[in-house]
């Protein structure tokens, strides 16, 4: 078991900078999520699209994160739109393989995997070598860049093999060309995760809800084999779908998007409780948590305005007691 580290100081401030991957890449301690800004459960303007970037920047943060999955290339489209113009070598963009999107023989039709979109295209999973090559043409157009800098296998749980004999190879085969500078895989889970890290070469994962202050099983596998092997996660999820995303969790709160267990409300709710003793509310520590472990060197978090981007960023002005993450594991509440 990988321990939790007591830091003796908070997290950065937000332009501050961590190596990110083998690359030579670099970014600060948040990350923008742009799934909300392709329609996430519902609309999202243009306008509050483009402002929710714009606060991203004005914040500091440097690093975004998308996917063709996200509106069907809309979350891709939007983001490019919102970056054109500033300096290319000044900011991150990690995008994903694995759902090619393709022409719908049915014509546009409204989208039925989450995000509020008619579309003429639909998903199609594709982790073969032409489908990854494929997949980032398409991506590198929609977003409007010449290269990108992550690349990440999405959700591969059922097509491992594929992922390892056709996405991976391809992945490498485009680092060796240029085309992009770091890859890995991004899932919900840390298992295979740490599997990839093992097996192949990459040097940045993105491990979405399975290392946040609700939960640490990617002690487990991911994070030291990740540490062991020079690997970058990116925690995603932190909030786990919304369940620690207020200071106290509502009887409605989700989690894994679906109604929260009693017994995890119950501890969200304990964790709150120690949070507020030490005058820290529940999103704060949320948010600060996993970087305390040295193989995270970034969160990614999703905004749809600029109103939501900027309370994230105010979450990391908050100051974080030592003594409040050795509370939490005195009683249990984390692993270590």
């Amino acid at each position: 078991m990988h321990e939790n580290p007591i830091p003796s100081a908070t997290p950065s401030a937000l332009d501050s900078r961590r190596p990110f991957g083998r690359g030579g890449l670099s970014v600060g301690p948040l990350g923008f999520g742009a799934a909300p800004i392709a329609n996430l459960g519902r609309p999202v303007s243009e306008a509050d699209a483009e402002s929710a970037v714009a606060a991203a920047w004005d914040a500091g943060i440097r690093y975004f994160d998308v996917a063709p999955h996200y509106g069907l290339g809309l979350g891709e489209e939007r983001l490019g739109r919102a970056l054109a113009g500033r300096p290319r070598e000044e900011f991150v963009v990690s995008t994903k393989v694995g759902r090619l999107l393709v022409p719908n023989p049915e014509g546009p039709q409204p989208d039925t995997e989450g995000f509020d979109v008619v579309s003429p295209l639909h998903r199609r999973l594709d982790y073969s070598r032409d489908g990854v090559l494929r997949s980032v043409e398409d991506s590198l157009r929609r977003l409007g860049l010449d290269r990108l800098d992550v690349v990440f296998v999405h959700d591969p749980d059922d097509f491992s093999a594929e992922a390892l004999e056709g996405a991976f190879p391809a992945l490498e085969e485009l680092r060796t060309q240029g085309v992009i500078t770091s890859y890995g895989a991004g899932m919900n889970q840390s298992r295979m995760l740490a599997d990839f890290v093992r097996e192949t070469e990459l040097d940045i994962v993105m491990c979405a809800g399975r290392y946040s202050l609700l939960e640490q099983g990617a002690l487990a596998d991911l994070l030291p084999e990740a540490e062991r092997r020079g690997v970058s996660v990116v925690a995603a999820a932190v909030f786990n779908s919304g369940l620690l995303a207020r200071p106290r969790p509502a009887a409605t709160a989700t989690y894994n998007y679906e109604t929260a267990p009693p017994e995890l409300l119950e501890r969200a709710n304990r964790l709150a409780d120690v949070c507020e003793a030490f005058g820290v509310d529940l999103p704060t520590a949320a948010l600060q948590f996993p970087l305390l472990q040295p193989a995270i060197p970034t969160v990614c978090v999703g905004a749809r305005d600029a109103t939501q981007m900027a309370r994230n960023a105010a979450l990391f002005e908050v100051e974080v007691p030592a003594a409040l993450w050795t509370a939490l594991q005195e009683t249990g509440l984390l692993a270590g």
